[in-house]
């Protein structure tokens, strides 16, 4: 039996495909059938959401081809900055079926935090929970990369000039089709940030296998 154990695993490899991408395998290709259900979503009220994998692809291309429309392009750096939600999914799947990179941040990150993430990964685009619009806000000017910030609410705060767009109305402008890229399994799929409590924070990127 150990000698079987053994076996198994000097000998496991993972199989992954040339074309490989996050968003087709973890929601695309269940979104085909429109019954799957894919969160349940409680709110601080207590009322519960459902979603399904259809629901969440369908806001996913939306968002996508609001993101293309404002010159968002594969391998571009988008931060996000939201709780745990719907719009975090939709985000993540959007990104991901385009090629670009997505860079998830803590909402509790502060101006200095945020700037310095902007500034070193390049980042054309944000999308952020209205609470971290404020610490955006201060930091804005130095950001000379970030062009676009999308606001998951209905009001939209002026930002000194930058293109400040409500989640509702932009994903309603745009079409619920959207041909994802075909990625490699070793493209940037994620950036993720160390705290930076022992220095610059230093970033490190994650491939879609």
């Amino acid at each position: 039996m150990q000698d079987q154990y053994d076996s198994l695993y000097n000998n496991f490899r993972w199989h992954v495909p040339e074309v490989f991408n996050i968003a087709w395998e973890c929601c695309g290709k269940w979104a085909r059938d429109p019954g799957r259900i894919a969160l349940f979503h409680e709110l601080e009220s207590g009322e519960v959401h459902k979603w399904t994998f259809t629901e969440l692809q369908r806001d996913a291309n939306r968002l996508a081809n609001a993101l293309r429309a404002r010159g968002v392009k594969r391998a571009d750096r988008v931060a996000i900055i939201l709780p745990q939600g719907p719009e975090t999914i939709v985000a993540h799947v959007a990104l991901y079926q385009m090629g670009a990179v997505a860079m998830p941040m803590s909402l509790l990150f502060g101006p200095e935090a945020l700037e310095y993430r902007f500034i070193n990964s390049a980042a054309v685009a944000v999308i952020a929970d209205p609470a971290a619009v404020p610490a955006i806000a201060q930091v804005r000017d130095r950001c000379v990369d970030l062009v676009s910030v999308i606001v998951t609410s209905h009001h939209v705060p002026d930002l000194k000039g930058i293109h400040t767009l409500g989640w509702n109305a932009l994903l309603a402008q745009q079409s619920a089709e959207f041909t994802a890229v075909e990625t490699r399994a070793d493209d940037a799929a994620l950036l993720i940030y160390t705290s930076g409590t022992t220095g610059p924070p230093k970033g490190s990127f994650e491939a879609h296998r």
